[in-house]
């Protein structure tokens, strides 16, 4: 990743080390769209790219004070990014084989095992519905289901709480416009054989 540092790059991370917002907000207009395109080019996700960015830039913060002492801020930051890359490879991973368990645990389950309080129909396009979904999205959904809080997710899976909660937004909006789509054309399947 070939960054180039920005001309007054030593006075904006001396600022930030003293709290100053605005040079923080400069300096992640100036890495954001590279560091994104850098990501992209490993995970080919957006939402992925997109949450990683905040939350590498988020760790710049917490960690301001060393800022200063830096000798190159662009060789920190490609570090930084390579480390949360590489972790969100392996969460990936990860999080692909307990969806597949969960896929396989769901479909597995009897009828008079209802766990969403549906029909097995409902249940078998809901199961379909959650493959569908990137999977750290189906990790956090997994992780609700056996009653962790967002906290704890957040800590399950390395990432922040908002994270958690984007991610459940994003899941919950997909899940929904898929169970709709797919039982409408179930109801519809049906009604044309009677």
């Amino acid at each position: 990743m070939a960054i180039k540092p920005l001309q007054n790059e030593k006075e904006l991370l001396l600022e930030i080390a003293n709290g100053d917002g605005i040079a923080f907000a400069e300096l992640f207009r100036a890495y954001h769209g590279p560091l994104t395109k850098y990501i992209y080019t490993m995970l080919e996700s957006v939402e992925i790219c997109e949450e990683m960015v905040q939350d590498i830039f988020l760790k710049i913060w917490e960690n301001r004070e060393i800022l200063p002492k830096l000798d190159k801020f662009t060789a920190y930051l490609f570090i930084l990014t390579r480390n949360y890359t590489i972790s969100a490879i392996r969460r990936m991973v990860k999080d692909k084989k307990h969806s597949q368990l969960y896929a396989e645990e769901v479909l597995s389950l009897n009828e008079s095992e209802e766990i969403f309080n549906v029909d097995q129909e409902y249940q078998n396009i809901l199961v379909k519905a959650i493959a569908e979904l990137p999977p750290s999205q189906q990790r956090v959904l997994q992780l609700r289901q056996q009653g962790l809080k967002s906290r704890q997710i957040a800590v399950e899976m390395g990432i922040s709480i908002e994270s958690v909660k984007k991610y459940q937004q994003w899941a919950t909006k997909s899940v929904s416009k898929f169970l709709k789509l797919h039982t409408a054309i179930t109801i519809s399947v049906i009604l044309s054989m009677n």
